[in-house]
């Protein structure tokens, strides 16, 4: 996981493990974008799903999609079922 979420700038792209909210044992590997946040001037949030996102450390941020798939790996295990990759 990202510790310095200061060293990201809007138009960023990242990747984050998001977990369904209806589905609680459903989560999967994302793209999200890093945006000036447009209720809190001067804050970064993250865009995912038409939704702003605080981008803090409650949220899991990786650079790249490997970095991502790693850290799910080590969490949920292998990010290929029955021969898919998610």
């Amino acid at each position: 996981m990202e510790a310095n979420y200061s060293g990201y700038q809007a138009g960023d792209i990242v990747y984050v493990i998001y977990r369904n909210p209806h589905t609680y044992n459903v989560a999967n590997i994302q793209e999200a974008a890093v945006v000036h946040h447009p209720e809190h001037e001067g804050q970064l949030a993250l865009f995912l799903y038409e939704t702003y996102f605080p981008l803090d450390s409650d949220i899991a941020v990786y650079t790249s999609q490997a970095e991502a798939e790693m850290a799910y790996e080590q969490s949920f295990g292998s990010t290929h079922e029955e021969g898919l990759e998610w």
